[in-house]
């Protein structure tokens, strides 16, 4: 008998264990119906529209491809990912659509002539706006299209592929001349690996300093250095209807741009050697004008690898920097150099310097002007008008100046904090001059810039406006404003001196449409587009901007969604969301302004939380999870105890207004969103369950700063321990759900994070559960994966929130 009990007890503990510790073979599964709807719902189409308001090109989107195709060959090499069968990078949104409305005759046209199946990107009105070239990808390459606006049919031009790995690169030289980038060989003419290297990968470093990020998918041998190379080259052409004429020779061309006079190319080529510590667009480079035929006409710099940038947020290398045409001048290049040898600790009085070098480039540059801080760059007007950005990101601050080409005086027009939006006034509005590029307009006689602000932060919540900056008093009169209970702005200025324009109107209830408004006859509005709601099934979820304190009175605020038709008398307080991404503030003043608007129509993404508005539970979008600084103190010196505070008030709040369930809450994030995640569930034990998507959760593995933190490890070793949950894995007892893609592209998340935070967790006994999506970069594309993916988080909330009392 007592073996029979003994025997009885190892074959259940067996089983326990199994189940603790088996991978779970699970195949593919679809959430709920209403989750699965508001997914594959098919969104409205993107609006591209001309400077006259002539015409819409109208653009549907593809829905989530399949996993079949993320699964399809790709080369991760340089900080790039590649098809290795088409040039082409390996990771698109395509679009699968192209129509034309009139707005003459409100009459929409079919584009005749598109490719079958149409993977298109990359659109490029020409100067006049009668044409439209795209590009179209298949599996074989990239074809270059053109669609007649008067004929609304569209036509290849193109005889050789193109080459769009380093980027499309397409430029209108004038109304019947593209100028492209081709490839040079076959993609079957790829190097192939060698089953015995040549030898071992080798790299060393002879006392320089060179700290880097943590990029991912770099050259890691000899092998990819020839791959990269194969791949990148390319012949720059220009087609001229339908025949294809050679530009200069073969190169890796990282950027080519067109001169204002159109008679010169700026180029920037890659050159080796090529690096095995940041991306493509860190390697050394040469930058160069050539004239329309390819040949050189001056070597503007050789820059080396950025491997030696300085740690530190505003240092850079002792380098030249920025090239770019001047918008106001036949051609002219401009570029910034550092003044304090690119340390902005350096006690200097200007820390950077503006030269410019007219054609036909010859003698020495001129110094246009210097800046106090980091210059960022500069929007021409003309003869007598620019402005001048320039900034610090480690103090979160921004200085536009009115800088005058002529006189060459430089004036403050504003500073403000980068964080402090409800001092934003806008940006200037532009228009094409006889050059067709974009520069500022002056209106009142040349005395007021038009200001665009499309966000318009303000105490009420976001109300974007137009408003009037006048140079002499340094004063911004708002002209309009978008009117309360909608959610307005401004996306073209057709004539900023009848102001005639056209906006983008929607409300919780109204779907977002396009509208031509003229101010002379504000009853006249003309409605440009129909776009029907694409989620009916939300009509009925109310949302609701709320407003509460955290404990050191900082004021926060978080978009509240509850069911339809739910009342809280009869239904009491529901199981709870709470999901977040924190931000970084030197002023508590700016992390209390109220951000977003109730007003918004509210739509849906793969990344959103607002499905489970629809499954029962109250869900707050967008909570603020401000970290602040207090005294000297940089933000993140009390990063736990702050991200603490947010969530007890956040809780509080809802808890108080009735609808949230104080012992049925899950908090939730995606990347520094899942690091808050895990952070409060191995801190506090605010919460029944979360959800933490590609985050990182040990801070050692980015040792160079990471998000808006730029001490290094050396420098702070207890703060990259302490803001580690990883350090605190055995205390994450709370049933965490961990997600990450498999090929997370994006700095720092490695999908090695939440490899190793499970086992941490499963390790010390705590619930958990980690789903590893295949083929997924840091964001999600695969539509079994994304449906598998809201299948796993529905499932989580339904066991360990809403019915966690059961």
């Amino acid at each position: 008998m007592k073996k029979l009990v003994l025997f009885s007890f190892f074959l259940t503990f067996n089983f326990i264990s199994g189940t603790v510790l088996a991978q779970d073979d699970i195949s593919y599964q679809v959430p709920v119906k209403e989750i699965a709807d508001l997914l594959l719902a098919k969104p409205t189409p993107s609006v591209s529209i001309d400077d006259q308001a002539s015409w819409l090109l109208l653009s549907d989107r593809n829905s989530y491809p399949s996993v079949e195709e993320l699964a399809l060959p790709e080369y991760r090499i340089a900080g790039l990912r590649i098809n290795p069968k088409n040039y082409a990078p390996s990771r698109q949104v395509f679009i699968n659509n192209f129509s034309l409305k009139s707005l003459k005759s409100q009459q929409i046209f079919q584009v005749k002539g598109l490719p079958t199946p149409m993977f298109a990107s990359n659109i490029n009105w020409n100067p006049s706006e009668n044409k439209i070239a795209f590009t179209n990808t298949s599996s074989s390459g990239v074809d270059l299209y053109v669609i007649d606006i008067a004929t609304q049919t569209a036509k290849k031009i193109n005889k050789s592929y193109l080459n769009t790995v380093l980027g499309a690169g397409i430029i209108w030289l004038n109304d019947q001349t593209l100028v492209y980038r081709v490839i040079t060989k076959p993609a079957l003419a790829a190097p192939v690996k060698p089953l015995k290297p040549k030898g071992p990968t080798i790299q060393i470093n002879l006392g320089k300093t060179a700290p880097s990020a943590t990029f991912q998918d770099l050259i890691k041998s000899p092998y990819d250095e020839s791959l990269f190379e194969f791949f990148a080259t390319s012949q720059l052409v220009k087609n001229t209807n339908g025949l294809e004429t050679k530009i200069g020779k073969p190169a890796i061309y990282s950027s080519v741009s067109l001169s204002p006079d159109r008679k010169y190319f700026l180029t920037s080529t890659i050159e080796k050697p090529f690096s095995y510590l940041v991306s493509a667009y860190g390697f050394p480079s040469t930058v160069s004008i050539t004239d329309l035929a390819g040949k050189t006409v001056k070597v503007l710099a050789n820059l080396p690898s950025r491997e030696g940038t300085p740690s530190g947020y505003d240092n850079l290398q002792d380098v030249p920097r920025g090239f770019d045409w001047r918008d106001d001048e036949a051609a002219t290049i401009i570029w910034a150099k550092p003044l304090d040898g690119g340390l902005i600790k350096a006690d200097v009085p200007f820390h950077d310097a503006v030269y410019s070098l007219s054609s036909p480039f010859i003698g020495t540059e001129k110094e246009l002007f210097k800046t106090e801080t980091r210059f960022r760059g500069v929007q021409w007007g003309n003869s007598d008008l620019a402005l001048v950005y320039e900034g610090l990101r480690s103090k979160q601050t921004t200085k536009v100046s009115l800088y005058n080409p002529t006189t060459k005086k430089v004036e403050l027009l504003y500073s403000r904090n980068q964080t402090d939006a409800y001092n934003d006034p806008g940006n200037p509005i532009t228009a094409k001059n006889k050059y067709g590029r974009n520069v500022i307009i002056t209106v009142d006689n040349g005395k007021k810039l038009l200001l665009n602000n499309t966000t318009g932060a303000s105490p009420k919540g976001d109300m974007p406006f137009l408003a009037k900056f006048d140079l002499t008093t340094k004063k911004n009169e708002i002209i309009w404003r978008s009117a309360e209970g909608t959610f307005e702005y401004v996306t073209s200025v057709i004539n900023p001196e009848k102001l005639i324009i056209v906006t983008r109107k929607e409300s919780q209830k109204m779907a977002p449409n396009y509208y031509l408004k003229n101010f002379s006859s504000p009853e006249n509005d003309i409605v440009l587009t129909d776009f029907k709601n694409p989620y009916p099934s939300l009509e009925g979820v109310k949302k609701e901007k709320i407003s509460y304190k955290r404990a050191d009175g900082i004021d926060l605020t978080g978009d509240l969604y509850l069911p339809k038709g739910y009342d809280k008398v009869k239904d009491g307080p529901l199981p709870t969301i709470i999901w977040a991404y924190p931000r970084e503030f030197n002023s508590a003043a700016d992390a209390a302004q109220i951000r977003g608007s109730e007003n918004r129509f509210t739509t849906i993404s793969w990344a959103s939380p607002i499905f489970w508005a629809t499954r029962g539970y109250a869900v707050l979008d967008n909570a603020e999870m401000p970290i602040v600084a207090k005294g000297d103190q940089k933000p993140n010196d009390t990063f736990v105890q702050q991200l603490t505070l947010n969530a007890e008030a956040a809780i509080n709040k809802l808890v108080d207004l009735g609808v949230g369930d104080r012992n049925r809450m899950a908090v939730g994030g995606h990347s520094y969103g899942a690091f808050m995640t895990a952070n409060l569930l191995a801190h506090t034990k605010l919460f029944a369950a979360g959800i933490a998507r590609s985050g990182a959760y040990n801070r050692t593995l980015t040792p160079f700063g990471f998000q808006n933190e730029e001490r290094t490890y050396w420098q702070v070793p207890k703060l990259y321990y302490e803001m580690s949950p990883f350090s605190y894995a055995d205390k994450i007892k709370t049933p965490i759900l961990l997600i990450h893609g498999d090929s997370d592209d994006n700095p720092g998340t490695f999908p090695i994070n939440s490899e190793r935070l499970f086992n941490a967790i499963k390790g010390a006994g705590g619930t958990v559960k980690f789903v590893f999506l295949p083929y997924e970069a840091h964001s999600y594309r695969g539509r079994e994966n994304i449906l598998h993916m809201l299948y796993e988080q529905d499932q989580w909330l339904e066991n360990y929130v809403k019915n966690k009392a059961k």
